[in-house]
């Protein structure tokens, strides 16, 4: 048996974790860590876990002072990393596109009339870019 690392889950970092958190929470449907609740008074949260339903971790958001947000298309300030969703359909990619940007998501790029692989490009409130797309 060989054994290999294991993904834990993906950190973003943010100059507001909760903020972040919450956007991905909503967006995905997903649950905070048991622990990693919004507590009603001030929150200075500088880590928190998103989960699945069955409590796996998935997404972790740590506090930075600063970020610079992706310049892309441009070169200047490179994605270095994005996360792909994926929807069953093109109904599915229009109702999500809505939410995306109800949330707070900016679009950067529409490809959704692509015939072979329609798709929105986004930055979320921090400003890490994210697909969804139809698989």
């Amino acid at each position: 048996m060989t054994d290999f690392p294991q993904l834990l889950h993906t950190v973003l970092d943010t100059t507001d974790v909760r903020g972040l958190a919450e956007f991905y929470r909503r967006l995905l449907g997903l649950r905070y860590r048991p622990g990693d609740e919004p507590s009603g008074t001030d929150d200075a949260a500088d880590w928190l876990v998103l989960t699945d339903g069955h409590g796996n971790r998935v997404l972790a958001f740590q506090q930075v002072d600063e970020l610079k947000r992706t310049t892309w298309p441009s070169p200047d300030v490179p994605m270095q990393m994005h996360l792909d969703l994926t929807v069953p359909d093109q109904q599915a990619l229009d109702t999500q596109h809505s939410r995306a940007l109800a949330l707070g998501a900016e679009l950067l790029l529409d490809r959704s009339d692509d015939p072979d692989e329609p798709l929105y490009v986004y930055a979320d409130p921090a400003g890490h870019p994210f697909c969804i797309f139809v698989a």
